[in-house]
């Protein structure tokens, strides 16, 4: 169970502030720090940054309206991450997750904490408000304002949850989307925020690239396993590049793989510029969090990654393949 009321202390007792999220970060990341820095920011706080590893993705840049997320350059912000009172992560739990920024934000001597709904958690902060029975990041600051009445909800301030919290929940069909999920976004639609326009915004507003990518991804579709219960797509660094598109376009690609009867894992293969990245979804009760960890990943039971830098990518997938049938046989 998180402390919300030690995570209170820690934002009111101190005067400045980092908030950094994932590499390629979703909506659940940069909505979690906008709705943060409104706090930090309702709270009186004057010294409030947001650095990240990545760029905004453009169709998540609606959410910072006033343009305050910084993409890190270490020239320019090491400095601002070494003299922070509070360095605060954001939906992640593992320091390779920052990827240019990790050095920087772990040698830093100032307190450290990260705010988080994943499972297997690393330990490089003092303190980790974690809690993985949460269905979104942004769930978990919505219940930090609701148990502390560190400010009100203000529409500035649901806006940004919404989006979280719509995002991580799968437009409220996955796993957990509870009763109290659907209260909390009547609240937070009470508050001004016009779902229609979050998903259009976030779905519906696709650059071309991104679409045509995702036909390259579909042409690639196999199944695989003694029960053809694996499917899986491959997009290579040459479809980024012949098509413009980058990596976060590929965000909700993988869940087509589950849209195939009898499927129960599906994986999305992405080469990278320097290894490659997986991510897996399963049905039921498929571990592909633990299965994501057999090659230092990880996750939620329904949903995980995986990043290897030194390896390629095509000498990973039949073993991957492999190792995924004997989860899906095993459950």
């Amino acid at each position: 169970m998180i402390d919300f009321n030690k995570l209170k202390n820690i934002l009111l007792e101190n005067n400045s502030f980092l908030l950094t999220t994932h590499v390629n970060p979703d909506a659940d990341a940069i909505g979690s720090e906008i709705a943060l820095y409104e706090i930090l920011k309702s709270s009186g706080k004057k010294e409030i940054y947001i650095i990240n590893t990545s760029s905004t993705p453009y169709n998540l840049d609606f959410l910072d309206k006033e343009k305050i997320i910084r993409q890190y350059d270490k020239n320019k912000h090491s400095e601002i991450i070494k003299s922070a009172d509070v360095l605060i992560g954001l939906d992640f739990n593992r320091s390779d997750r920052l990827t240019r920024m990790r050095e920087d934000f772990l040698n830093s001597q100032k307190l450290k904490i990260i705010i988080d709904h994943h499972q297997d958690a690393e330990d490089f902060v003092n303190h980790s408000f974690v809690d993985p029975e949460y269905s979104s990041t942004g769930h978990i600051i919505y219940d930090f304002i609701k148990k502390t009445s560190i400010t009100e909800l203000t529409y500035s301030i649901a806006y940004p949850l919404y989006a979280a919290i719509m995002t991580d929940t799968g437009s409220f069909r996955f796993e957990r989307t509870t009763p109290e999920i659907h209260f909390i976004a009547a609240e937070l639609i009470s508050k001004g925020v016009n779902p229609t326009e979050v998903y259009d915004k976030i779905y519906d507003q696709s650059r071309f690239s991104k679409i045509k990518l995702l036909g390259r991804a579909i042409e690639t579709l196999q199944l695989y396993g003694k029960k053809q219960q694996i499917s899986y797509m491959i997009i290579k660094q040459e479809d980024f590049q012949s098509l413009k598109a980058h990596e976060h376009d590929t965000d909700t690609f993988v869940n087509f793989n589950l849209s195939i009867e009898g499927v129960t894992i599906g994986l999305l293969f992405i080469e990278l510029k320097e290894g490659f990245k997986v991510s897996l979804r399963s049905k039921g009760n498929i571990p592909v969090n633990k299965l994501a960890g057999e090659f230092g990943g990880g996750g939620h039971i329904n949903a995980a990654g995986i990043r290897i830098h030194n390896g390629k990518m095509e000498d990973y997938i039949p073993v991957i393949l492999k190792k995924s049938e004997e989860y899906s046989e095993r459950n």
